[in-house]
């Protein structure tokens, strides 16, 4: 996975996905599913890929976000 080093740049960007609600709600069910999880390095294994699959969607609908501005 690329690396741009523009994380805080990134959190800015994406405040649209941390402000739906659907999204927050979904994230949250998945966090109390998690939780049950009783190995707890698999429970940090499971967030932490969770978390690359989140940003990487993430950079990609920013990326459309992007084009279709410039349209």
């Amino acid at each position: 996975m690329q690396k741009d080093g523009n994380d805080g740049q990134n959190a800015k960007e994406s405040q649209w996905k941390n402000q739906d609600e659907i999204y927050l709600f979904e994230l949250q069910k998945f966090l109390d599913v998690v939780e049950n999880v009783k190995d707890e390095e698999l429970r940090k294994e499971i967030i932490a890929q969770m978390l690359k699959c989140d940003k990487r969607i993430t950079q990609l609908a920013e990326a459309i976000f992007q084009e279709l501005e410039k349209k």
